[in-house]
C-alpha cells in the first residue's frame, strides 16, 4: 500500500526542484536519502524531509511492515503561486521580477518485485483451487 507526502508553496523555482527530483525518481528510499543528504543544492534539505515524511506515512499505514523494500514510486513537481515584483530599470522603466514557488508530491511504495512475487503466489493458489 502506497503512501503520499506533499510539500506546498516551497519558494524555489520548479525547474531547480526538478533537477533534484529527477535524480531520485525510482530509487530505493535509503539510496535517495543518501543522495539528497550529500547534494549541495539548497532544495535538497526540504526534499529529504519530504521523503522522510512519506516513509513515516507508509509506516503508519503498514504497521509492522519492512521498510527496506521501499522505493520512490512517483515524484513530481508542479508550479505554484508566483509573486510578482517590480525592479528599477533604465530610463524610468520597471522590469517585472517573477518569484516562483512549487508543489512537490512524493509517493512511496514497497518494491514491485516483492509484490509481483506475492501476486504470483496468489495466482498459483487460485489455479490449484480451480482444478
Amino acid at each position: 500500500m502506497e503512501a503520499i507526502a506533499k510539500l506546498n508553496n516551497y519558494p524555489t523555482s520548479p525547474r531547480k526542484m526538478r533537477l533534484l527530483v529527477d535524480l531520485i525518481r525510482g530509487m530505493k528510499v535509503e539510496k535517495a536519502l543518501a543522495v539528497l543528504e550529500h547534494n549541495p543544492k539548497h532544495p535538497a534539505v526540504p526534499l529529504r524531509k519530504l521523503v522522510l515524511s512519506a516513509i513515516s506515512n507508509w509506516k503508519q499505514k503498514n504497521e509492522g511492515a519492512d521498510e527496506s523494500t521501499l522505493i520512490v514510486k512517483t515524484i513530481f513537481v508542479d508550479g505554484a503561486r508566483v509573486i510578482k515584483r517590480m525592479r528599477p530599470a533604465p530610463q524610468g522603466r520597471g522590469y517585472r521580477v517573477r518569484k516562483r514557488s512549487n508543489h512537490v508530491t512524493v509517493i512511496v511504495d514497497a518494491s514491485t518485485a516483492t509484490s509481483k512475487k506475492a501476486s504470483k503466489a496468489v495466482e498459483n493458489v487460485e489455479v490449484v483451487e480451480a482444478v
